[in-house]
């Protein structure tokens, strides 16, 4: 059993390396190559114009500083219109969003909620509000934000340059406006940036698809009008909507230089809840688009690799190492088991009912503890001396199966601690990357920066639990309260 186990953590391993491998590839390609480009303005260039949805329940806090630096891009205001949809509020959203200088969208419905029902409300009463017979609009494309964000005053402008440049889907630059919370915030903010720095902007490089992240997108409104609203609506509508495009050969550009901050978590009730979300999202991206995936990587025109790198990020990481992590507890309890019924043996051969067993001098009385007769039989110490050199033929069986019984279970313990190791080890190497390379785009005191790449890990191996859970629970979307209240001036400025 133990040679089993083995090879099929071997096996494991091998398939693992095998399917992400290339994600190493785009480590060392923007190792090599910076992704900070020269911006590179063009003469006459096009000045699109934009509408700007934000989604929010209960934002009464936050919304007000994410309509302020919208207003204050470098950008016309007059090619910039926003849309607040007040979702299901029952605060001062509406009228703090109105004020600042948004127009609102009531929406009351609580039978079907989620940010995704939210966005395709917009789209619908902003054709009928704005669009001609047919429900076009003039607007060019479509900005998506949720209420906790700030942005960056070039943020539309390289939005702009991106949309001009063809592309009809752009994600850009995720940071965090309180990365210095604690470690919790720190850990997601570090992953955001991490997806960033060394997958966004590596797929930009190699001229392949990005995927949008939840927040500061763009879409173009041919993308929007041919879909008739938004169709996805999943719990990780973002992924859907990027695998779609993916399936379907549209290329999801990157903005490198189009910043938003948004707020994370800082409790791990609101941060498990979130990503329960997201896994439980992932798992039913993978069953609804997971077939055209794979077969675009085999058979489609265009964007194979496209295909093959989203397949890979919905699909086999969290499923390799769930079943990995079950099979070898499987395992392990199939040992303990063993070693239950052999320490069952050992009691009757103490009690003198049994004639084998002449090697079990000095074993415990029959009525002892039977926790401490499995412990006893793992760490060898019911036998004494040379045990087998006294054994008959029955008693060698007992040892065979003992011995049996107890490398199984020392197999597959090393085998899930290495697991478990090698995850967080891979997190380390790149938390450290991370923070080395985005060190001036991190903004929190250097310490912090120091001692928060030693907790990424563990927030990290914290997803494995999550991850399975969320196999088997029902999760729905819930809202996670914002109330970190801070300009982009207060966030670059942290640190400094």
């Amino acid at each position: 059993m133990a040679d089993f186990v083995n090879t099929f953590n071997l096996f494991l391993f091998f398939v693992f390396s095998l399917c992400y491998m290339y994600q190493a590839v785009y480590a060392v390609i923007v190792l090599v190559k910076d992704h900070r480009r020269k911006i590179i303005t063009v003469p006459d260039e096009r000045m699109n114009r934009f509408a700007v949805m934000i989604a929010g329940r209960n934002e009464e806090a936050v919304i007000g500083e994410l309509i302020k630096s919208i207003k204050n891009q470098d950008y016309p205001e007059d090619h910039i219109d926003i849309f607040v949809i007040a979702d299901n509020c029952t605060d001062n959203t509406a009228k703090v969003a109105e004020e600042a200088g948004a127009e609102v969208l009531v929406r009351n419905d609580r039978l079907v909620v989620g940010k995704s029902h939210a966005l395709d409300f917009a789209l619908n009463r902003i054709r009928v509000l704005y669009g001609d017979e047919g429900g076009r609009t003039d607007y060019d494309a479509y900005f998506v934000f949720d209420a906790d964000n700030v942005l960056d005053p070039g943020f539309a402008a390289a939005m702009n340059r991106g949309l001009n440049r063809g592309y009809q889907v752009l994600t850009c630059y995720r940071n965090s406006k309180n990365y210095d919370s604690n470690w919790i915030s720190a850990g997601s903010a570090l992953w955001f940036l991490r997806e960033a720095k060394f997958l966004s902007n590596a797929r930009y490089m190699m001229g392949t698809s990005c995927a949008i992240s939840g927040t500061g997108f763009m879409i173009s409104a041919d993308i929007l009008e041919s879909n008739e609203g938004w169709t996805h609506h999943l719990l990780t509508e973002d992924i859907e909507f990027s695998t779609d495009c993916i399936a379907h050969n549209i290329r999801i550009g990157y903005c490198a230089d189009a910043y938003v901050y948004d707020e994370q978590p800082t409790t791990m009730k609101d941060s498990w809840r979130q990503r329960m979300r997201w896994a439980k999202g992932f798992y039913q991206v993978l069953l609804k688009y997971g077939g055209q995936l794979f077969r675009g990587i085999f058979h489609g025109k265009t964007g194979k690799f496209a295909c093959y790198d989203m397949f890979m990020t919905i699909a086999p990481a969290m499923l390799l190492t769930l079943a990995g992590f079950a099979i070898n507890l499987v395992f392990c309890l199939t040992g303990i088991v063993q070693l239950a019924g052999i320490a069952a043996s050992v009691q009757t051969v103490a009690s003198g009912t049994s004639s084998v067993g002449s090697g079990l001098a000095g074993a415990a009385p029959a009525d002892a503890n039977w926790f401490t007769f499995v412990v006893a039989m793992m760490t060898g110490s019911i036998f004494q001396g040379d045990a087998l050199s006294s054994f008959s033929t029955g008693d060698v069986s007992i040892m065979l199966a003992y011995a049996e019984a107890r490398a199984t279970i020392v197999t597959s313990v090393i085998s899930l601690a290495s697991c478990f190791l090698s995850f967080a080890v891979v997190m380390l190497v790149f938390g450290i990357l991370t923070t080395i390379t985005e060190w001036s785009h991190i903004h929190a005191k250097n310490s912090d920066k120091i001692k928060y790449i030693f907790t990424f890990p563990v927030f990290m191996l914290t997803y494995v639990p999550i991850a399975l859970i969320a196999v088997f629970k029902k999760v729905e979307w819930k809202p996670i309260t914002h109330n970190v209240v801070r300009s982009v001036a207060d966030v670059v400025g942290k640190g400094q």
